[in-house]
């Protein structure tokens, strides 16, 4: 890689990460862009991995100082993505990228939908909801095995999940995703480091951006309102799942 391709992809960390604090979905862009580089699949997967942990972590500080994450409902979901991201990070490399394309597309349109046809869900005015269940649980579960794996349309899924059987706001869920993130990121970059997957000489520059466009994007998004966090999720969510679709057709 020369220097204006590492300035290139720099630039692509940097911005997704502005935006992905509110949409999530940053590896759907980063990790086929360090494909087009010629970057081995298992190793800018792991490579990515290691630099969401920096861009979790710069984007939690600014919710944590406008107290928007609560730790009580937080705390539950923590333990069962450090348990279930594990096991993520050790299925790397047995799940082909087609069917991980696949599964996030359709997830993705899911998401869509949910948001569509419920529009109270997520704003100010909803009212709290009774406490979550198994099936609530097990969802978060399965989302922390997906994290672990490839984390590309984890935090948008559980962004929604958070709303539909957490009973949060848009503001609440997305501050919640980064904290819950952090522990993902964490744990599956530890399980790389361990293979040796992780490329420091190239995660170190990427992780760098991350954290800086992961503080820029919360301090803004934690100043948003709950509707217009709403619309910027719902435009990016389309615009990702067409983009998917188009990947998988053509």
């Amino acid at each position: 890689m020369n220097i204006a391709e590492f300035a290139v992809l720099l630039v692509i960390f940097l911005v997704t990460s502005i935006i992905g604090v509110v949409t999530g979905s940053n590896s759907l862009i980063t990790v086929p862009a360090m494909f087009q580089f010629h970057i081995e699949p298992r190793v800018a997967v792991a490579t990515n991995m290691f630099g969401l942990v920096f861009m979790t972590a710069g984007s939690t500080i600014p919710f944590i100082r406008q107290k928007t994450v609560d730790l009580k409902k937080v705390l539950p979901l923590l333990v069962i993505t450090a348990i279930s991201s594990a096991l993520g990070a050790m299925l790397v490399g047995y799940i082909s990228a087609d069917g991980i394309k696949t599964l996030v597309s359709v997830s993705m349109i899911a998401v869509a939908i949910f948001i569509v046809v419920n529009p109270g869900k997520g704003t100010a005015d909803e009212e709290s909801l009774s406490k979550p269940g198994v099936i609530a649980y097990g969802l978060i579960f399965g989302l922390g095995v997906y994290g672990g794996l490839f984390s590309g349309g984890y935090v948008t899924i559980l962004t929604v999940v958070l709303v539909a059987f957490f009973g949060m706001r848009f503001s609440e869920s997305i501050a919640a995703t980064k904290l819950v993130n952090l522990v993902s990121s964490a744990i599956a970059s530890v399980l790389f480091m361990w293979q040796g997957l992780v490329d420091y000489t190239l995660g170190i520059w990427l992780a760098a951006a991350m954290f800086v466009g992961g503080y820029i994007g919360a301090h803004y998004a934690a100043r948003m309102n709950d509707v217009w966090l709403k619309r910027i999720f719902l435009t990016a969510v389309f615009l990702l799942a067409l983009k998917i679709i188009y990947d998988l057709i053509f």
